[in-house]
């Protein structure tokens, strides 16, 4: 997601679930963007970010937090 000129920038925060070596697995999230909610990879801010419904969204992290996910 882009800046857009006389919107307020978003506000990235780092997933709680990030880990790893030195932050090697860092996962950013914005939550005050209407509608919709953008995910990136924080080693690479200006790369492609995924966007998600807040329905799909809360549906994801409840699978997350109830180890409801395929694993590989």
């Amino acid at each position: 997601m882009r800046a857009t000129p006389g919107r307020t920038p978003i506000q990235w925060r780092k997933s709680s679930y990030s880990g790893g070596a030195e932050g090697s697995e860092c996962v950013e999230v914005a939550t005050d963007t209407p509608n919709v909610v953008p995910v990136r990879d924080s080693k690479d801010p200006h790369g492609p970010v995924l966007t998600f419904t807040a329905d799909a969204w809360d549906s994801f992290l409840t699978a997350l937090k109830q180890n409801e996910l395929p694993t590989v």
